[in-house]
C-alpha cells in the first residue's frame, strides 16, 4: 500500500538570533589564570594574586592606594567603618541610584539624604546638593552614571567649603575620567565594580581607592578583620592581632587571578564597546531631532567608557512601548534604577524623605537601556537601532 502523501512543509520564517543585554566577554586567556591559581593552591582571600592585582589597579588608575573588596558595595561600607560614620550623621546620595548605596549609609546607622540628578546626564545635581547640605552631612556620594563623570569641579567646591568627605561611586566608571583624571582617583576615595554586567569584570568583586596614606592604612585596618595582618604581612610587626573594628573585605584569589586578565585586557574590551556605543549615538541622532528620545549628554570634560546606552523617551507610554517591541524581536533591553525616595521602604522607614524629585522619577519611567558588551557586533547594534526606530514609528 502507498504511504500517504505528505502535504509540502512551509518554509520556518528567517529568525534572528537573541541579543542579550549583556554579556561578559570570558576567553581562553581567563580560564588558564583561574586553572593556574588552582593547581598553584592560590585560593584564599588577599593572597598573592590579590596583591598584585591590587598594585596593578593602583597602577592604571594613578591612585595612591587601592583595595579589593568582594564588591562596590562592601567598599563603600569598608570606608564608611574607617571613617566613623554612624548615629547622627547624613549622607547625600541621588536617588537615581542603586540600593547598594543607601544600605551601606542604614548598615552604620547613618542618614541617607537623597537628592536630583541632572535631567541629561543622569548625575547629581550639584545645586540640589548645596540645598541639602546640613551640619550633620558627613559624606557626599555621586554616581558616575554609565560612566559619565559627575560635575566634580562643583562637588568638590561644595564639599571643600563645608568639610563633606567626597566619595565616588565609580562603580560603572571603569576607564572613564574627568578632565584626563581616571574616575574613582579625584576625590579622596572613590570605589569601582567588577561585576559580571562591567566593563572588566571577575564575577562579583570591586575596589576602594584612596588618596590620603593614613586612611589607607586604616581602611586596610578594617579590611583585614580589624586586624594589623597586612602589616604583619608586609613585616612592620613581628605578630598581628585585634587592633580596630573592622570586617571581612577580602577577595580570594581565584577571583583576582580573572581579573588580572581582564585587565590586561582592558583596552580590546574598552575599544569594542566604544565602537558599539558610536553605532547607537549617530544611529539615533535623528529619533533626538524629531523629539522622540533623548541621547545621552556627555559633558565637555568627561571621557566616558561606554558602560551604559541609555535613550530617555519622550514619555512612559513610548519606554514601555519600545521595550515592549525589542522583546519582540529577542532583543533584551530594560529601564534601569527605580528611585529610592519613593521606594515601599523608604515610604515606610525614612518619614523625612524628600518626595519631590522630578527628574529622577522622569528617568526612572522614561529611560531604556540598550544591549552594550564588547562582544555584540556593529551589525546587531545597527539591527537594535532600526528596531527601536520601527518601534517609535508603529
Amino acid at each position: 500500500m502507498p504511504a500517504p502523501c505528505s502535504a509540502p512543509r512551509a518554509s520556518a520564517p528567517h529568525l534572528h538570533l537573541k541579543i542579550p543585554f549583556t554579556r561578559p566577554s570570558i576567553g581562553v586567556a581567563e580560564v588558564r589564570a583561574v586553572t593556574r591559581a588552582l593547581r598553584e593552591r592560590h585560593i584564599g582571600g588577599n593572597g598573592p594574586i590579590s596583591k598584585r592585582v591590587q598594585q596593578r589597579i593602583a597602577q592604571i588608575t594613578g591612585s595612591p592606594h587601592a583595595l579589593l573588596t568582594p564588591n562596590a558595595t562592601q567598599a563603600m561600607e569598608l570606608l564608611m567603618i574607617a571613617l566613623n560614620i554612624g548615629p547622627g550623621d547624613e549622607v547625600i546620595l541621588p536617588s537615581f541610584s542603586f540600593v547598594s548605596m543607601a544600605n551601606a549609609v542604614l548598615t552604620r546607622g547613618a542618614t541617607p539624604v537623597f537628592c536630583e540628578i541632572d535631567a541629561g546626564t543622569l548625575n547629581m545635581d550639584p545645586a540640589d546638593v548645596a540645598r541639602r547640605l546640613s551640619k550633620r552631612t558627613k559624606m557626599v556620594m555621586p554616581v558616575h552614571y554609565g560612566g559619565i563623570a559627575a560635575d566634580l569641579d562643583a562637588l568638590t567646591r561644595l564639599c571643600d567649603d563645608t568639610g563633606a568627605f567626597l566619595f565616588e561611586d565609580a562603580a560603572q566608571g571603569i576607564g572613564a575620567t574627568w578632565r584626563g583624571q581616571p574616575l574613582g582617583t579625584i576625590a579622596p576615595a572613590g570605589c569601582l565594580s567588577f561585576h559580571e554586567t562591567k566593563n572588566l569584570t571577575s564575577g562579583e568583586g570591586g575596589a576602594l581607592l584612596i588618596r590620603d596614606t593614613d586612611l589607607f592604612h586604616r581602611a586596610e585596618i578594617v579590611q583585614e578583620k580589624g586586624t594589623n595582618r597586612s602589616a604583619f604581612l608586609r613585616g612592620e610587626v613581628d605578630k598581628y592581632t585585634w587592633v580596630d573594628r573592622g570586617g571581612s573585605y577580602v577577595v580570594a584569589d581565584l577571583l583576582a587571578a580573572l581579573l588580572e586578565v581582564q585587565i590586561e585586557r582592558r583596552e580590546e574590551l574598552q575599544r569594542r564597546r566604544m565602537d558599539v556605543w558610536k553605532v547607537y549615538y549617530e544611529g539615533f541622532a535623528d529619533l533626538e531631532r524629531s523629539g522622540a528620545v533623548a541621547r545621552p549628554v556627555v559633558p565637555e570634560h568627561a571621557g566616558h567608557n561606554a558602560h551604559i546606552f541609555f535613550l530617555i523617551a519622550e514619555s512612559h507610554a513610548l519606554q514601555r512601548k519600545i521595550l515592549a517591541h525589542l522583546k519582540s524581536k529577542d532583543i533584551a533591553a530594560t529601564f534601569h534604577f527605580q528611585p529610592l525616595h519613593s521606594s515601599p521602604f523608604a515610604l515606610k522607614n525614612l518619614p523625612g524623605v524628600t518626595r519631590d524629585l522630578p527628574h529622577t522619577d522622569r528617568a526612572a519611567l522614561q529611560l531604556v537601556r540598550l544591549p552594550l558588551y564588547s562582544g555584540l557586533s556593529r551589525k546587531d547594534a545597527r539591527r537594535v537601532v532600526a528596531e527601536t526606530v520601527a518601534a517609535v514609528a508603529s
